[in-house]
């Protein structure tokens, strides 16, 4: 990685390992989080076979991706609704900029939707003049912040009631206090508000569903069904992989999200959607748009990373990463964090600008093991690297380093060597059996963790003087 980016990366950590409450939010929300999953999924009783039946379902819909859409696609239409199939985000914006300014409408209600933040929606509409509010409580606050979400599902996860308050009291044009129902229920009426003005709905999309032409949308607030049925037009933001094919498979993948994102056993309100308003509708938009939303994620299938689109947006794999734990979100300088962000946003953008990701993890394979579909992780991490060290984009000090150390463990004399001197060589940087100085190959490593100096005598050495002295002694007793 370049100089440049690795500085700004480190720079996000250091701020981000500075905040106290940070962490601490941090570490109390994953320790609830993974004890609610662990819980849910102790009832359920056959966890992993859920699990491996929603990967099969995941897995065959991304292999048929193509089929799938197009069905999709197709029976929107006969429900009366709009498609639009964008393959970049600038197409994908042109066309909601498009079906915003045909409504004159200035004022639009929001949903949560990560794709809307890939794509800098909110930045974008406010340039053309047209005010966009964020209805999800932790997306407001947000974006009062003038800040992108630091979890999947808890985008304000870093921010403590008093800056909670200090911005709602912004808004209000008074002093609201720090008091948690208080600041709800400013939000709650201030939103509702918004609702009743906004000519346009726009929302994300956590399923579709193939043989219907619905789309679901799942929320613990109920800001999604508002933002959907009170405004005349909808806009329905969908990355291309969030498709499965049956209603039967939609089972199978929503018992799971709940369970493993926030460990319930289905959040407060999970709304199906076919169409626009229909006759016997009593509310529902009169027009219905969906925009499809590749953006670099065709590009993905076929390639060894393919199974990263199995994804669900659960954020399990952050409730559990030691990693995310002690840097959060905005660490990560992606609109994806944690474990799916390291392996998902090289591959939607330029690698150069966050090919520090698949480097800030500790390989320990929480995040495989966790993942509702059983996408492997740490072993894309793995890739990743690998694909770093093929493509020969390390550093000289770390080619020369990798280089002689190839050459010592390729070489048995020059390894035994190695090993017979090590503990010599290292005595002047170690103090009490550690090594406590900052070698250059080694300083990342030894600031933050002990490392032991390396032993006088090696095991094969202790072998051949007495380990088999010692065994043929014990054989003759």
């Amino acid at each position: 990685m370049s100089k440049e980016t690795h500085q700004r990366f480190v720079e996000r950590v250091n701020k981000s390992k500075q905040d106290k409450f940070l962490k601490t939010s941090l570490q109390r929300a994953q320790t609830r989080f993974r004890e609610a999953r662990l819980a849910r999924a102790e009832e359920l009783g056959n966890i992993e076979e859920w699990k491996s039946r929603a990967s099969k379902i995941r897995q065959h819909t991304i292999e048929n991706l193509d089929s799938y859409l197009e069905q999709f696609a197709d029976n929107v239409r006969k429900n009366g609704g709009n498609i639009h199939f964008a393959a970049t985000d600038k197409d994908a914006l042109d066309y909601i900029k498009k079906v915003v300014k045909e409504k004159d409408t200035h004022s639009i209600v929001k949903s949560k939707s990560m794709v809307s933040e890939e794509m800098h929606l909110n930045k974008v509409l406010e340039e053309e003049g047209i005010r966009m509010v964020e209805t999800d409580l932790g997306e407001y606050i947000i974006q009062l912040a003038n800040e992108t979400p630091s979890h999947i599902i808890v985008p304000a996860i870093h921010k403590n009631k008093e800056q909670v308050a200090k911005l709602f009291s912004k808004v209000a044009g008074k002093e609201l206090p720090s008091d948690p129902h208080e600041l709800t229920s400013f939000a709650r009426n201030t939103l509702r508000e918004e609702y009743f003005k906004a000519e346009v709905g726009i929302t994300g999309c956590n399923f579709a569903i193939a043989e219907s032409g619905s789309f679901v949308l799942v929320t613990n607030e109920g800001n999604a069904r508002m933002s959907s049925t009170l405004p005349r037009t909808q806009i329905v933001i969908m990355g291309m992989e969030r498709i499965v094919p049956t209603w039967e498979d939609l089972d199978v993948v929503l018992s799971l999200l709940p369970r493993s994102a926030t460990g319930q056993k289905i959040t407060s309100y999970v709304t199906a959607f076919t169409g626009p308003k229909q006759e016997i509708d009593v509310d529902g938009p009169e027009e219905l748009h969906i925009v499809i939303v590749d953006n670099g994620r065709s590009n993905i299938l076929g390639t060894k990373y393919q199974e990263v689109l199995k994804c669900i947006r659960c954020g399990a794999c952050l409730n559990v990463c030691p990693v995310y734990r002690h840097i959060g979100g905005h660490a990560y300088g992606s609109v994806y964090p944690g474990p799916i962000g390291a392996v998902l946003s090289p591959l939607l953008s330029d690698k150069k600008d966050h090919k520090e990701l698949p480097f800030a993890s500790t390989l320990c394979y929480a995040c495989s093991e966790v993942c509702p579909v059983q996408i492997p992780l740490a072993d894309l991490l793995r890739e990743h690297r690998v694909d770093y060290v093929e493509n020969n984009e390390g550093s000289i000090g770390e080619k020369l380093a990798m280089k002689a150390f190839g050459m010592v463990v390729g070489n048995q004399g020059l390894y035994e060597t190695a090993a017979k001197t090590a503990h010599t060589l290292m005595a002047p940087f170690s103090k009490d059996g550690y090594i406590d100085k900052a070698l250059p190959v080694l300083k990342n490593w030894t600031e933050v963790k002990d490392m032991p100096q390396p032993a006088k005598q090696s095991f094969r050495d202790w072998w051949q003087k007495e380990g088999k002295e010692a065994t043929k002694n014990e054989e003759n007793k």
